[in-house]
């Protein structure tokens, strides 16, 4: 009889803590909930299905479980599954109430209404990238300095201007890690790429100082898209610390720079530098050292990541998928075959006749989705797919769903080049780049590195990834955890 009382004493007391918790958790939640909607008045009955979280933090801690999962998808997918294929949910990330949009529709409408949407990012990112770069200037003046900057970045001159030089940078790598032995692949293609994008920006510096700048950088990088905690040990801290030393670095440049346009001896570049030195408005206005180092810090953060790991995932996708790597390494001997006697290196009309190889890239940057989530803010009250988005609230456009959107992609977690035979996306269905007026300024020239990389790749090397069955970490972009320890080696016949 005792045993059965201290059983029963024992039940009760579990049912009461659960029932204390549960009260407690969802007395949290209406916290939150009360904090940002009581304002809203009735039209809080129109926003869209979800919620959230735990005060202050959210719904950080289901976003970072399921990206630190096998599997990132399931934190949309649970909302999926709650409240079915709204395509609109509204959520608390990165300290703000925000709506994400999942669906090429919604997507389209945030990413093309600059009246209704403008740039929303995170306020880490935005301390990172500058208060005066491309993610955080007013549309006119986005848009002034993005015709005037654009041209020396995805023009069709300078294009067939930097092929020769991408050319020199991917010759000399490539023989030069097939002599190295085992090597972190990702790492070696981000000093590849941050070679060639700071060749663009500042032609030529001491190697000293550019490893420095990549270094830097790197740090800068990984804060990006972290929680904003500045305290010793957190991403953000160390990205701090590494912004106050390239802004000193490009400042020390930018002065040098300022200097040599005075001496007429000096060296004269027309370098991305330059452009932005010598950029007067219709007012006279030149753009002081502040915004000249913001935008540069923003080029680098949208040439340079994107490429270094998209060549290394073309270039694992296609190892492990031979018949696509038989098909691309066919297309391109073609290539050689047919040139003109005499040609020597890749033409920009060659880079764009990459027929196949253009669908091996498209299908890489779906299925790794690099970015995989953009940010913009209401302006004003919006009305979308029947839901309301108040003014002030956070839009975060969830690429990573669209590119794994069954409908539109079918056994999307497939890589399958094949998909893209006569395939041509709608509005809003394919967004590595975004898209928009806020389209990512560099994108023609980072498809142009890829391509001229994985050429020469498939002409005359191999690669051994030596840890294949290494965890794959999600954030803040999708790689392998030891960076794709590798080796690469020389084919036995060498092309042209």
């Amino acid at each position: 009889m005792e045993s059965t009382w201290a059983v029963a004493a024992v039940v009760t007391a579990v049912v009461a803590v659960a029932t204390v918790f549960s009260v407690l958790k969802w007395a949290a939640k209406s916290l939150n909930e009360w904090i940002y909607e009581a304002k809203l008045g009735d039209r809080r009955l129109a926003l869209p299905p979800g919620d959230l979280g735990w005060p202050l933090i959210g719904n950080m801690l289901g976003f970072l479980r399921a990206f630190k999962s096998k599997n990132p998808e399931t934190f949309i997918d649970g909302y999926v599954s709650r409240y079915g294929k709204t395509g609109v949910y509204k959520v608390h990330l990165f300290g703000n109430p925000s709506v994400v949009v999942t669906t090429p529709e919604t997507c389209r409408k945030v990413l093309t209404d600059d009246e209704a949407f403008q740039p929303g990012w995170p306020r880490a990112a935005v301390e990172l990238i500058g208060e005066k770069s491309f993610i955080q200037m007013p549309q006119e003046e986005h848009k002034r300095l993005r015709r005037l900057t654009s041209a020396p970045v995805n023009g069709f001159e300078a294009l067939s201007n930097y092929i020769p030089y991408i050319e020199k940078n991917v010759l000399e790598s490539l023989e030069k890690w097939s002599k190295m032995g085992p090597i972190e692949f990702l790492t070696q293609l981000r000093k590849l790429t941050f070679t060639v994008i700071m060749y663009i920006f500042l032609s030529s510096e001491s190697e000293p100082v550019m490893e420095m700048l990549e270094k830097e950088y790197t740090r800068l990088n990984y804060g990006v898209r972290a929680m904003r905690i500045n305290l010793p040990g957190f991403a953000y801290h160390k990205a701090l610390k590494a912004r106050k030393n390239l802004v000193a670095a490009l400042k020390g440049i930018v002065t040098e720079r300022r200097r040599q346009k005075l001496d007429k001896w000096a060296p004269k570049r027309k370098d991305m530098m330059d452009q932005l030195i010598d950029i007067v408005d219709e007012n006279g206005r030149k753009l002081d050292d502040e915004e000249i180092i913001d935008i540069l810090i923003m080029y680098l953060n949208a040439g340079h990541e994107s490429s270094g790991h998209t060549m290394m995932w073309a270039t694992i996708l296609l190892n492990q998928h031979p018949e696509v790597l038989k098909k691309a390494r066919e297309e391109q001997e073609a290539i050689v075959r047919n040139r003109p006697a005499g040609q020597t290196g890749l033409t920009l009309k060659e880079c764009r006749d990459m027929e196949y190889l253009s669908k091996v890239v498209d299908e890489t940057l779906r299925y790794v989705s690099f970015s995989l989530v953009v940010f913009r803010e209401a302006q004003m009250d919006v009305n979308l797919n029947g839901y309301l988005i108040p003014k002030g609230w956070k839009v975060l456009a969830w690429f990573r769903s669209i590119h794994y959107d069954s409908e539109v992609y079918p056994d999307p977690k497939k890589f399958e080049p094949s998909r893209w035979d006569g395939f041509v996306p709608k509005a809003g269905e394919f967004l590595p780049f975004g898209a928009g007026s806020r389209l990512c300024p560099g994108n023609d020239l980072a498809k142009l590195e890829i391509c001229i990389f994985v050429h020469y790749f498939l002409l005359n090397y191999n690669l051994e990834w030596l840890t294949p069955d290494c965890e794959i970490l999600y954030l803040p972009h999708s790689r392998p955890k030891d960076n794709c320890m590798a080796k690469i080696t020389k084919k036995s016949s060498v092309a042209a």
